[in-house]
Order: structure tokens, then sequence, then C-alpha cells
């Protein structure tokens, strides 16, 4: 089946505005928002008419404070009030900074970071927040300085005071901060168009019809919690049904549930949301489920995994989900959020390579239970309106066919640029292709090839492990070593070098599941803590010793060091992407705590 990249895709509205001032008319009470406020059945529904009229009235008050064309930090726990506190600040012509809200002392760094690289002016919250962060603010004073609006409190008679901003489709909308899966976070800058563009992509690439709900447990501080999970439902006119990732994270059955109570048609998440399905909801609990409305069952981690895909399929296949509603997708916050996908209800393309011609940077189809394969998961095709090609990172040319690349993006999603970046040479946007001098693009910094118009992602150019001439990427290092003993967290290991003894060595951190928390031993060579409650009576040293048995059997490497972490140590994004080189900063500083040994800074090693 091949997509039409010709096709032009049609937009319901120049801005978000027009959007939802369109359906606030056309179906004014209508469900826009279902909130399950305990992850259940506890509910709170939000219109499209009151959506709007508060909007109006908190963007009268953002006007009358002279905020008009000032960036303002959105710090709301999940909820209705950020997606009203967000469109304020569009009709108000402000620009919409969304971030986590501190919890007590943890995150006011970062959030004051973000408020000093924003030049924000203002902070929309709630009052429970803004009552609980206030005795921080003196020792904050970019954020002491802010003008601070609790805007549950915003008077619902200035809705008639509202006038429309001058906005156009390359006004400035958003300031989204990455994640910084490696590297510090930069606010992305997305403009009207950007967003009405992108959100007509997904429906395109869903081929999302207006029946149905989808249902969405992803920040609404992150990219495909905002774009995807919020805005996205706009452009069909059709209820979204929320619920915050901590509610998901305490209880995975909840997204489940959501799906199969209200009928969800799409929903999706990273690689680890389908794994935490698989891992943490035993069989018994499934009972009841019926997943036979998923229609869409995105994945948009890079690379998607086969084995999340199979381990899935298998688990609910009985519970009436279907192999064909698994849906890869490739984006990022650079290009506001889609740039390729699939096809609803034709089962994801998976394709069997030659893992030592990948470390050459080639592409070589393996036969069927190769010994040395890897099974890539294509991320679909590219979408109307986009461009893209496959780059040599270090040339800047064209790549030869089989040969894995720069994945560089063209499009109207692509972003305007970084904030406070725009005269930075070394920004990924706005490159051209050295032998073709075509361009403007955008450089991803991910790694990938085309294979029948399919793109498959391969992993990170920054996280690239290069060892002996041989490039390895580190999910698959990772991928074997979560595989290699019970006790390691699925979903939490991180594989990175440094430099030692004069040549790159590998590193390998993993956490070690919960259960096995005091249940440590040792064999008495030094390592581990022989002090340790016996339940189970896990030996430090053979967990060691089956990492680096299946680092070498699968991948001919070393292991220079190994760190066993309590859970909850490696360093994630929002979305749950491994933080690579946190940890390696962690190691080399000495601050990553294992269980299996003291670290001792590693005098000779230094930052890839």
């Amino acid at each position: 089946m091949k997509r039409d990249h010709t096709a032009t895709l049609t937009f319901s509205a120049v801005n978000l505005i027009e959007l939802l001032r369109r359906l606030a008319r056309e179906q004014t009470c209508d469900i826009a928002y279902k909130y399950l406020v305990n992850g259940e059945d506890d509910a709170i529904d939000l219109s499209y008419g009151e959506l709007d009229r508060q909007a109006r009235a908190i963007a009268a008050e953002l006007t009358q404070a002279g905020l008009v064309g000032e960036r303002a930090l959105l710090l709301y726990p999940s909820g209705l009030e950020f997606i009203a506190g967000f469109f304020g600040c569009l009709y108000a012509g402000v620009v919409a900074v969304p971030a986590f809200p501190p919890r007590m002392n943890r995150m006011m760094a970062r959030i004051q970071t973000i408020a000093a690289d924003a030049q924000a002016a203002a902070a929309l919250t709630t009052e429970a927040v803004f009552r609980r962060i206030q005795p921080m603010l003196a020792e904050t004073p970019q954020l002491g300085q802010l003008r601070w609006f609790a805007t549950e409190q915003t008077a619902p008679g200035l809705t008639d005071r509202w006038q429309p901003p001058e906005v156009s489709s390359d006004s400035l909308a958003v300031l989204q901060y990455t994640s910084g899966s490696t590297g510090t976070p930069k606010g992305v800058m997305l403009s009207h168009g950007n967003l009405i563009s992108n959100i007509a992509q997904i429906a395109h690439a869903f081929e999302d019809p207006r029946t149905g709900c989808g249902v969405c447990w992803l920040p609404n501080y992150h990219d495909m919690g905002l774009v995807g999970g919020i805005l996205q439902p706009l452009n069909q006119g059709k209820p979204q049904v929320l619920m915050s990732p901590m509610a998901f994270l305490q209880r995975p059955i909840r997204w489940l549930r959501a799906i199969s109570r209200y009928g969800g048609t799409v929903s999706g998440g990273p690689n680890f949301a389908y794994d935490l399905c698989v891992n943490k909801i035993p069989p018994e609990k499934r009972e009841g489920l019926d997943l036979s409305s998923w229609a869409i069952a995105f994945n948009g981690a890079e690379p998607v995994r086969a084995e999340t895909i199979d381990r899935f399929v298998e688990a609910y296949a009985p519970h009436g989900f279907r192999r064909e509603a698994f849906y890869p997708c490739y984006g990022l916050a650079e290009a506001t959020l889609i740039v390729t996908g699939g096809y609803q209800d034709v089962a994801p393309e998976i394709l069997p390579v030659d893992a030592r011609s990948l470390e050459r940077g080639h592409v070589v189809e393996a036969p069927e239970n190769a010994a040395f394969q890897r099974r890539l998961v294509s991320s679909g095709r590219v979408l109307p309106e986009v461009e893209v090609r496959i780059v040599d990172p270090q040339t800047r040319s064209l790549c030869q066919e089989g040969q894995i690349g720069e994945i560089w993006i063209e499009g109207p999603s692509v972003a305007q640029g970084y904030w406070g970046y725009l005269d930075d040479a070394q920004q990924p946007f706005g490159q051209y292709v050295a032998d073709m001098g075509e361009g403007p693009f955008l450089r991803t910094g991910d790694l990938g090839f085309f294979r029948d118009d399919e793109l498959y992602v391969t992993g990170r150019h920054k996280d690239l492990i290069i060892i002996d001439g041989r490039n390895h990427f580190p999910q698959d290092i990772e991928r074997s070593v979560e595989e290699c003993h019970p006790a390691i967290q699925q979903g939490s290991c991180a594989a990175f070098s440094i430099d030692a003894d004069d040549r790159e060595q590998l590193v390998v951190a993993a956490e070690i599941e919960r259960r096995y928390r005091g249940a440590i031993s040792s064999n008495g060579n030094g390592h581990g803590n022989g002090n340790r409650r016996q339940r189970g009576g896990l030996d430090v040293d053979e967990v060691v010793q089956a990492i680096r048995r299946a680092v070498s059997r699968h991948h001919d490497l070393r292991v220079h060091e190994i760190l066993l972490l309590k859970p909850g140590s490696i360093p994630k994004t929002s979305s749950g992407k491994i933080q690579r080189y946190a940890c390696r900063d962690g190691f080399l500083a000495g601050t990553l705590s294992a269980w299996n040994q003291e670290h001792h800074g590693a005098a000779s090693a230094q930052p890839k």
C-alpha cells in the first residue's frame, strides 16, 4: 500500500483560536474533554462552549494585565484547568510555555531555568499549586518576579470583555521545551501554523473518523500529550478521555479499562507503556477488558521495539486487541509531533537485518532465524507535505541506498527554531544537503534508513557507541541486558561509553526490580552488601556475570563496568526515554549509587 505523498492536507482553521471558536459555535454543548479524576470512574466533563467561555475570561484578564506578546508559564497538574489556561494564553496573544508544576523543592531549579530562558512575564496555575509553592518563591528570584494567576479564580464576567488578538498562522503560539534525552532542554518555537498543520497530518495518518473517542494519559506539558492528546481531537470535533500520568503509572490497568469502558479508538504511548501493561497487570486482572474498539494503538518511541509489539499482542489478543491496531510512527517536538506513520488495519512492518552489518552502518536483510539478527520496526511512510532525507551526519551528503544516516526533515510542521538560538549556526534548523544544495531541513539527530518507502529508525546519533571502529546502538545492548536475568527492571537500563585507559569503554547501568530490594547477597568477593536481609537471596555477582555473558554473546563486547541500581535511579525524560547522557554524567561524577560496588569516580575516565 502506498501513501499519496503529493496529497494536499485540508486545514480546518488558520489558527487554534479559530478552530476552538468554530467548535464552540457548532458543537456548543458537546463534550470536548472528560477528565478521570481518580483514573477510573470519577469524571469531570468540559464542553466546547464552556472551554471557549473560560478561555475568553482568562484572556481578558491577561490582556488587562498588559501581557499581550509576552510568555507565560503553564504550571498546572493534570486536569481540565491546564486546557483552559492554555487556550486563555492563545486567546490573549500570549505565548504558552507548558511545564511540569514543581512539588516542594523538587524541579524548582528546572522551572526557574525555563522561566529565565523563555523570559517569562507570568505564570498560570491553580490556587492549590500556588499555595504550595508560594513559600519557595523568595528563594527563586526568577519565579518570584513573575505575575501569578490562579485561573480558577478568574471572574466569569470577564468573558464579554475579550477582544480577538491579531494572530496569523506564523504567530508564535507555544514554546515546547524538549524533554532533554541527549542534552539541555531548549524551547521549540511552534507557531499556530505548525500546530494546525501537524494535527491535520495526524488526522490524515490515523485516517481518523469523527466517531469514537480518544484516551490519553500522557503529560500535558509533553509534545505527545499536548499535540496528540489535547489539540488533535479538536480537529475532528470528538471527545477525548484524559487521566493523569500518575494514575496510569500507579495502576496501568486504568488506561486499558478507560479504553474498554468508553470504546476508545485512538490511544498510545512509548514502548514502556505497553511493556508496563504486560509486566504489571497479571492475567487475572485483565478479565472483563474489551479492547476491540482500539483501532490506533500508536507508539512513537524511537525506535519502536518488535518485542514490545509481540508481547502486548500475545497478552491482550484474548481481550479483543488486534495486531493490526499497533501503529508505529515517528516524530519529535522540533517537527511539532508526527513525521511518518503507517496505515490503519495494517500490521506493523518488521524487517530482520544482519546485526553485524548495522555495526558498519549498512542494512543487509537477514534470513529467518539467523544467529546475528535484529528485528527493526518500520515507523511508517512520510506524510503529505513533508520531505525526509537520509544524510551522512559528517559529510552532510545524501546517503546511498542501504546506508544508515541522519534523518533530515522539511515541511510546514517544522518549528521556527529554538527560542534564543536564532543566530546560532550550530542549531539543527535551516540546514542544507551539501551535494545538492537542497533545503532548508531540520537535522533531527536520529539515525535511520528507508526500505520500500518505509522509514526505519535505528537510534540517536549522540547515543551511538563506537568501539574498535564498530557502531553499537545502545538500545540493542540494553535489550540484551534486560533479557539476561529476571531481576533486571525492564525499560530501566542505560548503556553508554566513556574514555578510559586510552580507549572507548562500555558501561552498563541497570535497575534491579523492586521486589528484589532487600534480597541482595554476595558470594564474598567484595561486591554487594552481605548485611542485607535475605528474601530470595539474589546474588549480585550472578547478575553481573549474566550481563557480561549476554553482552559478549550478542554484541562481542567487553563491559568495562556494571552498576546495579535501585528502582528509579536511571534518569528519564517526561516521556520515559532513557537519558543516557545524564547516566554518563552521573557515573563520571560518582553520583550513581550502585549496590554492587563503590564507584571510585573513574579518574581516568572522561565523557565521550
